[in-house]
């Protein structure tokens, strides 16, 4: 009996919790309630007036226009602007701007249900838009930068050639040798944005600071400067930051860092296009400093790994065709990769790093299937999901590119394209942060991820089928 009632209990109580169920099921996401936050915190810093995006989504009434639009762009992950493919490769990132599924599924559900606006009293305040420059970093709450280099500014007309500006600048501030946590570049003005495709800092050493010269990748011959190749020369320089358009910050791996010591000077290398307008402007580079005490034991190394084989003047892309070229880059060193950053121009269109390790074993550490020029974005691996590698290794660069009508960034589909600094040109070569560490130090490495060299298991996406 005491059974029996147990179970009608159960049975009422499950018919009483039928209705409110079925209520929460149909209840329709609204922008008030359920959208806006979601673009408050992820698309306005861009969809806002007079920032780089072509439209502002702060309001329902700037956002509805484009609700069809904004559910397929989201649907394919290229808004906002994270391109890495979520099945293979490292997952684990720190500076992860996608959305999560729950959240691109609720974006979709509220365009499917007619994009409501729902009770205005429901939508959270907004901050004011933002009317002068800032540093992403800042915004991410690591507070200012403790220094600021500036290129100073160059006129760019409104109609010219590619031009490439290099200006020699003091670092100001600097009495004392001290480690770099973090580096930034932005344009030094709003209209800045429009005319800079990229702009390199690179690091004028004191003769007290030699070791910043990267000698842990390329050939293992002995090196001349006559049998120096192009990416070595590149790589060997040292580099403070690499920005180009859509990127953000450079935050190294805890532990690791850059020195600057005093009298040395950026050598700025700015590649700057016309925009049909004349516009004045330069870089600007923020530095976050380790605080004294806590300097770091590892340097870190920018390195860019190429996707040719033979080098820059081998790259020979076919009109009206899909075609790809692939790269190797030997690891001399024990290496952590803390990061991946594929270079393409206007023809790129996917690019995958995979590392052969000494014993034969092949994985792919970073693959992003959907470049797009607009966003150089910087995948940042979190600190336990960093891979490291035996020295070896090689570092495999496949790219792809599409010279076809079908990509949309395509100026010209029925030219041949070779490899060049001009954005009509193409390259391709991914910007990654290394360090290297003594056999001692990879051993410990190894423990900690349980013996075995690669992505650490935490820095991967669990399927089903990887958890059976």
């Amino acid at each position: 009996m005491a059974g029996t009632k147990l179970h009608l209990g159960i049975a009422f109580g499950a018919i009483l919790a039928l209705p409110g169920a079925a209520m929460a099921a149909d209840a329709k996401p609204t922008f008030t309630k359920d959208i806006a936050p979601i673009f408050q915190s992820r698309c306005v810093s861009c969809h806002e007036p007079g920032s780089i995006a072509p439209m502002s989504l702060r309001t329902y009434e700037e956002t509805r226009p484009w609700a069809r639009s904004i559910k397929q762009r989201v649907q394919q992950r290229q808004m906002p602007p994270w391109h890495i493919n979520r099945a293979v490769g490292v997952q684990k990132f720190s500076n992860d701007m996608s959305l999560t599924d729950e959240q691109i599924d609720t974006v979709v559900k509220w365009v499917d249900g007619g994009a409501p606006q729902g009770n205005p009293a429901d939508m959270p305040p907004l901050a004011p838009v933002t009317s002068s420059l800032y540093w992403q970093a800042e915004r991410d709450g690591y507070g200012p930068p403790d220094i600021v280099v500036k290129s100073g500014e160059y006129t760019m007309p409104a109609v010219s050639q590619d031009q490439w500006w290099r200006p020699l600048v003091d670092i100001p501030n600097l009495t004392e040798p001290r480690w770099v946590r973090m580096v930034e570049i932005r344009p030094s003005n709003l209209p800045g944005r429009k005319i800079l495709h990229h702009s390199i800092a690179y690091q004028v050493l004191s003769p007290e600071n030699v070791q910043a010269i990267n000698t842990g990748v390329g050939d293992n011959r002995f090196v001349t400067a006559a049998s120096l190749t192009a990416d070595d020369a590149v790589n060997r320089r040292p580099q403070l930051m690499e920005w180009a358009i859509g990127k953000g910050y450079d935050r190294f791996m805890d532990g690791t860092g850059k020195l600057i010591m005093p009298g040395e000077k950026i050598s700025w290398d700015n590649h700057i296009h016309a925009a049909g307008e004349a516009i004045t402007a330069g870089s600007e580079l923020g530095i976050w400093l380790y605080p004294k005490g806590q300097e770091p034991t590892k340097r870190s190394y920018l390195v860019g790994f190429t996707g040719l084989r033979n080098g820059p003047l081998s790259l020979d892309i076919p009109p009206n065709q899909v075609s790809h070229t692939e790269g190797f880059t030997v690891l001399k060193e024990n290496t952590i990769i803390t990061n991946f950053q594929p270079h393409f121009h206007l023809r790129g269109k996917a690019m995958q790093v995979e590392a052969i390790m000494p014993n034969g074993r092949t994985e792919t550490i970073s693959y992003v299937d959907q470049f797009n020029f607009n966003w150089m974005t910087n995948y940042i691996f979190t600190d336990d999901a960093a891979p490291v590698y035996p020295k070896g290794t090689i570092v495999h660069v496949v790219a792809w590119y599409d010279n076809t009508a079908n990509n949309k960034f395509n100026p010209d589909p029925t030219q041949w394209v070779g490899w060049g600094d001009r954005t009509v040109d193409e390259m391709a070569h991914a910007w990654m942060n290394v360090v290297y560490l003594t056999d001692a130090e990879y051993q410990q490495r190894l423990a900690k991820q349980g013996g075995q060299p690669g992505i650490p298991p935490q820095g991967k996406r669990q399927t089903t089928q990887q958890q059976q």
